[in-house]
């Protein structure tokens, strides 16, 4: 694929709109006669509703319809769950509260009114009267049998439990005594995802034509309309769902909220329009969480750094009810949590449990930064207590690199590795020898440098169909126009990552033709063949496949018309510079626009060709795809006062072949922030009576640009096999490699205080106390 388009630096198609403020999202779109809709939510964690009096609401000027739990109830669905487990336990989850609420920011009831503020006011209004219940946002406590159910149809809180074990334990046990055996708990706190663009719905109902539009902030245009469908009762053909512009996601609009529901019931109720804003408090309570669990480690090792077993239990904090992918989400954490390590023996755990909180989903890496924040900080547990150098257990326990299939203990299958290519060059551009050096010097004059590594795998490009909720396939057309123009169809959704720009350069370089002349069409039901969307790193590995296969199609095509006009063998031609050209002796050439005059105009056309030059694919991948690479974070702590400074740090990110590397950079810049973000500073929290004490951007603490030194980034190139573009995603990279190289480099620089670990957020309070507990006095 390497030539004049693909592997360029190209600036991105989206930027100019977006730049210049002329993008629409989902509240630029206006329509006469829109109401507007606001919710009551409950303020309690655990509660039961005894009564809901919605008159003095309804009675407000301007207020047109309040809806309550049992308004709805039968006619329209509850919210959506994909995917089975096996033993899973599946509340309902009504998109209205009925009976009772199982945390803070469930709605109650909805109001509906003709400007958004009246509605603001008339939520106010609405009394509901609430007899609180035990609340539960302990998940260890809520894994107890003991513990008292918040679902009463379920004898416990317990949702689910995943049980994996492989390898030889009884070598391990004859081996025992001449093994070192760590323990370590681990806690990856809860997150916000915080996009800058909070949830958003439209929905406009024509009674006439039956039909529905709806324009909404996500990244699975076609299977949201999909579920709205089913939860509407209405024929999706009569549905058409439009993602404008999106205002980020990582992962967050990766599902269908209740309030999307709502919005399309309330218009096809009244016959206008409904919009619903989300407020930042409600993007904070009642958009989905991320991360939230608790591993306990029992780590088993030779003398040498080579880890011969691992024991991992994980409880996961699912909150009280299920989004689209909640449930699976957890199980990414036991498939990938021998990172790029081969460990002979795995006894693992999963234990998803109910709590009193939001429910926890797909957030930028999605169960994938747990499992190798667990398999990082292994490693350095383990280099830790046996006095090494975390470089060399990391190499000590890599397999040789290959360019074939890789299956590791967990029965995964990696498709083409070379971990200690990207390790070597990341100890290069870092110059490791000589930060060790700095670190010895400076330790004497009571500074504290640390040094941490991070060597990751992650899975991406989802699929294949088999080991997907909603099928690992994505859709792709071209269409060439009359004019020459190209014209794109994906489905996939992009919200930042840049596929229209990416999408062009394939299509440019594959026909020969300008990069400009190519439009990219996607996040539209009515306009697009049904696609899957824009999530684990997948667009551009499985619809960037698509559509390449839908150009070979049409290649093909082309250059039977074009053989029939030259006279020459279509096996004979390639497309180069806006004409197809023998690759003979004979140098003829027939320019494209030819080609597709004849297409469309169809006077001389081969017999069996029909006229016109539009094809389309549906790509299923044969197996994931795993990009890895190594991170290096060089930070320093202040004794005195816990503070940590990031000073310098090094990525080496291998995606396989690259599409953009402006676009590849940009990617993991952003990752490497949200990552760092995690590690220092961010925590949502409840308390133990379920309140969110981060409800807000002054309480939940976001890194800023201040807090980063310039990122050395660069790549190695290992291509894929399992598509034909040999790429393989970037999109949460640098979140899953930053997070355990922060907490390394930390963690090292506070070794000659006796500390093995720190839990994150490494808040400068805890790092002070940590050090003024070991303080010499």
């Amino acid at each position: 694929m390497a030539g004049k388009w693909v592997g360029r630096r190209i600036k991105r198609k989206e930027d100019p709109r977006l730049i210049q403020g002329l993008g629409h999202y989902v509240d630029d779109i206006h329509f006469p006669g829109t109401l507007y809709m606001a919710f009551s939510r409950s303020p309690y964690g655990h509660a039961k509703i005894r009564s809901i009096d919605t008159s003095a609401a309804r009675n407000m000027p301007g207020v047109v319809e309040v809806l309550t739990g049992a308004d709805i109830r039968g006619k329209l669905g509850n919210v959506p769950t994909a995917g089975t487990l096996p033993g899973l336990k599946v509340p309902d989850h009504p998109c209205l509260a009925v009976g009772k609420v199982c945390h803070v920011g469930d709605p109650v009831a909805v109001v509906i009114a003709e400007d958004r503020y009246l509605a603001t006011d008339a939520v106010e209004k609405i009394d509901v009267n609430y007899d609180p219940l035990p609340v539960l946002v302990d998940a260890e406590k809520a894994s107890r049998k003991s513990t008292p159910p918040i679902h009463k149809k379920f004898k416990d809180n317990i949702a689910y439990v995943l049980k994996s074990k492989g390898g030889d334990w009884s070598k391990i046990e004859k081996q025992k005594k001449s093994l070192v055996v760590i323990k370590q708990r681990l806690i990856n706190q809860r997150l916000a995802p915080v996009a800058i663009e909070p949830r958003g719905v439209l929905a406009k109902y024509s009674p006439g034509e039956d039909h529905l539009s709806i324009w909404t902030s996500t990244q699975i245009p076609h299977l949201a309309k999909t579920q709205l469908s089913l939860m509407l009762g209405m024929d999706e053909a009569h549905v058409r769902l439009v993602a404008p512009e999106v205002g980020g996601g990582f992962g967050s609009k990766l599902n269908v909220y209740a309030e999307e529901g709502l919005a399309c019931y309330a218009s096809r109720k009244l016959g206008r329009p409904v919009k619903w804003i989300e407020t930042r408090r409600e993007n904070m309570q009642a958009t989905i969480h991320g991360r939230d669990q608790i591993d306990d480690l029992e780590i088993y090792a030779r003398k040498d750094g080579k880890v011969m077993g691992l024991k991992c239990q994980v409880i996961a904090d699912l909150g009280a009810y299920f989004q689209l992918l909640t449930p699976l989400i957890p199980t990414s954490t036991p498939m990938m949590i021998v990172g790029g390590y081969t460990i002979p023996a795995l006894d693992l755990v999963t234990i998803g449990v109910f709590t009193n909180k939001m429910a926890t989903d797909a957030y930028r890496g999605a169960g994938r930064p747990e499992a190798t924040y667990i398999i990082e900080r292994v490693v350095d547990l383990v280099a830790h207590e046996l006095g090494l150098d975390p470089v060399d257990v990391r190499r000590k326990n890599f397999p040789r690199p290959r360019q074939g299939p890789l299956t590791l203990a967990t029965g995964v299958t990696y498709d083409s590795s070379n971990y200690q290519g990207a390790l070597k060059k990341a100890l290069a551009l870092s110059g490791y020898k000589r930060l060790r050096k700095k670190q010895a010097q400076l330790r004497k004059k009571g500074r504290y440098i640390g040094i941490g590594l991070s060597t990751y795998v992650e899975i991406c490009a989802m699929g294949p169909s088999s080991r997907m909720p909603a099928g690992g396939w994505e859709s792709g057309a071209v269409r060439i126009e009359p004019t020459g123009k190209v014209t794109v169809m994906t489905g996939v959704c992009p919200q930042g990552q840049g596929q229209e720009t990416s999408f062009s350069q394939i299509v440019a370089e594959e026909l020969g033709i300008p990069f400009d002349d190519v439009t990219v069409i996607h996040g539209d039901t009515g306009a697009v063949r049904y696609g899957i969307g824009t999530f684990g790193s997948r667009a551009t590995a499985v619809g960037g496949s698509a559509i390449f296969y839908a150009l070979q199609k049409l290649k093909q095509k082309m250059a039977k018309i074009a053989a029939h006009k030259m006279g020459v063998p279509a096996r004979d031609l390639a497309f180069e510079k806006g004409k197809i050209r023998t690759t003979k002796r004979t140098k003829k050439s027939i320019p494209l626009t030819e080609i597709i005059n004849e297409a469309y105009f169809a006077k001389r056309l081969p017999p069996g060709v029909e006229p016109g030059l539009e094809a389309s694919h549906v790509f299923e991948p044969s197996n994931f795809t795993f990009p890895f690479g190594a991170h290096i974070a060089e930070v320093e702590v202040d004794s005195e006062t816990g503070q940590i400074k990031l000073l310098s740090y090094v990525a080496v990110d291998d995606c396989g072949r690259v599409i953009n590397p402006m676009l590849v950079e940009g990617q993991v810049h952003g990752g490497i922030a949200q990552g760092v973000g995690q590690a220092m500073w961010e925590e949502h929290v409840y308390d133990e009576n379920g309140q969110l004490t981060t409800g807000e951007l002054m309480d939940y603490a976001l890194p800023k640009s201040t807090s980063f030194p310039w990122f050395q980034l660069d790549r190695t190139v290992t291509p894929t096999p399992v598509n034909p573009l040999g790429v393989k995603g970037v999109g949460e990279a640098g979140t899953i490699g930053s997070t355990p190289a922060i907490v390394n480099a930390v963690v090292d620089a506070l070794q000659p205080f006796g500390v093995a670990h720190v839990d994150m957020p490494l808040k400068p309070e805890k790092i002070w106390r940590l050090i003024e507990q070991r303080r010499p006095s």
